[in-house]
């Protein structure tokens, strides 16, 4: 046997060796430090997944890892360190959640709010075109909720000038309000049930 081979055979026999004292040091601990992790975490995957990360830091660093104390206290303080680093990160995750879930809500409610302010003036700027009886009978019916009857009542008019000033009141902003057709058809809704 030559010396390159040699050398190539006891390579294979310490990487043999290393592997089987790392699955014994596993399986030696790896369920102490999970009840560990766990009472640190809290979570069962997550506490899992640390551990894991331990052992596998392990073997990728096993050339340069010098342990001062026992193996035991190493592992146990590594899995400390990993728990720790995993809950800052955890805390982290869930202030950067907070954070966007309540700029989105302002964003979307600070967004609602334009648009219903937005909507409004367009719907003040049709209603403004029509004829002063019609607006009139519009909005006796959209901001004071009267009905026909009512509206006929109040203004000495008959049931069907009402209904004619609404349906023309409704025509005209079916074709000024196009851009807000889903917000308009809540707006038609509400009259509807006003009317009867």
């Amino acid at each position: 046997m030559s010396v390159m081979e040699s050398d190539k055979a006891e390579e294979r026999i310490a990487r043999r060796e290393s592997i089987a004292i790392f699955e014994q040091t596993f399986k030696a601990h790896y369920k102490n430090l999970f009840v560990y992790a766990c009472s640190i975490i809290k979570d069962e995957t997550q506490a899992e997944e640390t551990v894991q990360q331990v052992f596998y830091k392990l073997w990728e660093k096993k050339e340069q890892i010098q342990v001062q104390q026992s193996l035991k206290s190493y592992l146990y303080r590594a899995v400390h360190n990993e728990c720790i680093n995993t809950l800052r990160h955890e805390k982290v995750k869930a202030k950067h959640g907070a954070h966007v879930a309540g700029t989105t809500s302002e964003t979307t409610h600070l967004h609602d709010k334009l648009a219903a302010k937005d909507l409004q003036k367009r719907i003040d700027a049709v209603l403004n075109e029509l004829p002063e009886q019609c607006r009139t009978v519009f909005q006796l019916s959209r901001y004071e909720e009267l009905n026909y009857r009512e509206i006929a009542d109040k203004l000495d008019i008959s049931l069907s000038t009402v209904k004619n000033q609404v349906s023309r009141a409704l025509h005209a902003l079916r074709a000024g309000l196009t851009d807000y057709l889903p917000a308009l058809a809540l707006l038609l809704i509400n009259i509807k049930n006003i009317a009867q």
